[in-house]
Order: C-alpha cells, then structure tokens, then sequence
C-alpha cells in the first residue's frame, strides 16, 4: 500500500486542521502525567463501525468512524480549547462529542481528569477496481436486423383461433391473434449473419404450445391441436 493508510491520513488530517483552528501544532499521543501544560493532544481512541450500504455493481467503500480524543495538558491549554470549539461550531466541518469525562478513561491513562472533548472522522477504505480486460482484437460492430413478421394461428380444419397470445421466446415481444387467427409482431431483432428459426410460445383455450418459425416466410401458419384427452 503507497501513501498513508486511512487512519493515519485521516488522523494528520485532523491535526493540521487543529493546528490552524488553536493556533499551535497538536501533537498526537494519549495524554498523561508528563504532558505539555500550554498544550493540547490528539489521540485516536477507538474505532466505530459504521451501517454499511450493499449495490448490485460495483463494491462499495467500507466505512468506519475513528474516534478521537482531544484533552488539554493544563489550565494554560484552555484558550486553545476554547478556539477549537468555536470553529469546529461555526464551520460545522467537524463532528464534536462532549463525553469525554469518564473517570475510567482518565484512569487508563494514569492522568487526573482533565477538559476534554471527541471528535469523530468519517474514514472509508475504497477496494481496489480490478482493470478491464485487454481488447485482444478490433472491435467489430454489426446492425441487427429488426423484423416484422405476419403469421397465423389454426386450429384442426383451418379453424382460426383467435384470442390467442403470441410471444417471441426469451424477448418482450407479444401481441394476440385477431378474430381471423391473425398475428403481426413487429421490431424482433435478428442478426442476419446467424439466420435461424424464431420461437414462439403460444398460449389461450388451456394450452401452452412452442413453433419455431421461419421469420422470412410471408405467411406463417401455426396449427394448434386440442389437447389429447
């Protein structure tokens, strides 16, 4: 991995911005006993999960917050607190929690308790896109041919159905037989180059049948037998 990773870009990143709102560098470390008096530390305290969102393309970032902690070393460090919180307020570019007196947190850094305030920083981790697939050969493009084609549908003795749905398989192409037993379906894509009979489902009065046809035929004829009792 090139570059800081992104907890540590996401942490300099806040620190320079306290920088500029108190006006001195913020070190970053967990504070303590021996800590600057005048000054402020910075120190990253935990990592807080954040509700994930799912796509169907591409994968999506993973997303966490870092929860840092932001104390002051003494009584000195209190105007530089103070200019913190005045411009994270009025920018509204940062998220400031005020929860950081827990007597058990001060107790883990073996320091008295002292003012202090979180702030949290939305970080996410991009996946890496993996790269298209070299083009090994030209592109070629071909124009489909796009059909109509007028057919239609009999019963025994010539007896037209009519009613009957009609549906290119695989395609939204549908339409119904006239009175006459007469169907047109217009605009079926067709590559010429791979001539081939078309599919049709048929269905009306309890039956489910398929014909393939020839599309270039002027008139199709589909002959539907009742059902075999």
């Amino acid at each position: 991995m090139s570059g800081p990773g992104p907890i540590e870009g996401a942490t300099a990143d806040l620190a320079a911005w306290l920088a500029g709102a108190a006006g001195a560098a913020v070190p970053v470390g967990p504070p303590g006993p021996d800590t600057d008096p005048g000054g402020l530390t910075l120190w990253p305290l935990e990592l807080r999960p954040v509700r994930q969102t799912r796509g169907s393309g591409a994968a999506e970032p993973y997303r966490f917050t870092v929860r840092y902690l932001l104390a002051v070393g003494g009584p000195d460090a209190l105007a530089a607190l103070d200019r913190v919180l005045v411009a994270a307020t009025t920018t509204g570019t940062r998220t400031l929690t005020l929860e950081a007196g827990d007597p058990t947190l001060w107790t883990a850094f073996g320091t008295p308790p002292r003012p202090a305030l979180l702030i949290d920083v939305p970080v996410q981790i991009t996946p890496a896109q993996q790269p298209a697939a070299p083009v090994l050969h030209p592109l070629r493009l071909r124009q489909l041919d796009m059909l109509t084609f007028d057919g239609r549908v009999v019963g025994p003795a010539e007896q037209p159905l009519a009613a009957m749905r009609v549906e290119v398989v695989g395609q939204a192409y549908a339409t119904r037989t006239d009175p006459a037993g007469r169907f047109r379906i217009v605009g079926v894509p067709h590559d010429p180059e791979q001539p081939g009979p078309v599919r049709l489902r048929l269905t009306g009065r309890g039956q489910v049948l398929t014909a393939e046809v020839d599309p270039t035929e002027p008139d199709i004829v589909i002959v539907c037998a009742p059902p075999a009792h």
